[in-house]
């Protein structure tokens, strides 16, 4: 008993204050649910507020605590006053889930320069914007967590992935960059690649004979669900994880096994 009580207090997060961009949906959603369950105040942040409202009322209904920010990551206007909204709301910012992304397929030979563009600004400049504001917002305070989500493609490349691929791959090394740099203010940097796991953004995917043939390709027949994330955030957000930085956890099924 007394070994479970530790593991419950070095891994919660209860009465921090926890960020998370690409909120409205998907992964995003479901890390502001697993945080404010466990008794995190949650900042739920993307650019489609009224799904955010509705979230806000889930939570708040279960007895958590949410505010909403509309949050665009191409702008540091936006960015700089989402976070303002959570300091505002909450006092200080703890965590950051650094989520928010966008998925396109296509060939780099079909790729125009404004495709490239459009992912990068979000999946790689704009994930630097909001870590970068959290960050200044956390130094204030005496420290936090950032938790950068990456990918599997962050390691590996696809037919059609090469943009999405480059960005992600950017956000591991920004990720031990900023750990390197941001230890003196003690605030820790990790990230979490996640293989292929059902989300909207997966869902087309899954449903085509491409997809089909990668899951039974995996070492365990199936994509990952949103839950099998949560250890890995929980670590990475809360004390249990307070010697970890730099470090990218790859949770993907074994994905990973089948790199050359």
């Amino acid at each position: 008993m007394a070994a479970d009580a530790h593991a419950d207090t070095v891994f919660s997060v209860a009465g921090k204050t926890a960020l998370v961009t690409g909120a409205s949906s998907g992964l995003g959603a479901h890390f502001a649910r697993a945080l404010a369950g466990r008794g995190a105040n949650v900042v739920l942040a993307a650019r489609r507020r009224q799904r955010l409202e509705t979230l806000a009322e889930e939570i708040e209904l279960g007895g958590g605590r949410a505010c909403v920010a509309t949050l665009d990551v191409t702008s540091a206007a936006s960015v700089g006053e989402a976070v303002a909204a959570g300091v505002s709301a909450f006092g200080a910012l703890d965590i950051l889930v650094n989520n928010a992304g966008i998925g396109e397929g296509r060939l780099l030979l079909d790729t125009t320069d404004a495709q490239w563009r459009r992912i990068m600004a979000v999946n790689l400049d704009g994930a630097f914007r909001v870590a970068r504001e959290a960050a200044r917002a956390m130094a204030k305070s005496g420290g936090g967590a950032i938790v950068n989500i990456a990918s599997v493609l962050s390691f590996e490349v696809q037919s059609g992935s090469g943009a999405y691929a480059a960005a992600k791959a950017g956000v591991v090394q920004m990720t031990r960059a900023m750990a390197l740099e941001l230890a003196r203010h003690n605030i820790r940097v990790n990230a979490i690649a996640p293989g292929y796991f059902l989300s909207e953004m997966t869902e087309a995917y899954f449903a085509t004979d491409a997809g089909q043939a990668m899951m039974r390709a995996l070492p365990h027949g199936r994509p990952g669900n949103a839950c099998e994330l949560e250890g890995a955030l929980l670590l990475l957000a809360s004390d249990a994880g307070s010697y970890l930085t730099g470090t990218t956890i790859m949770v993907d099924g074994g994905h990973s096994l089948l790199m050359p």
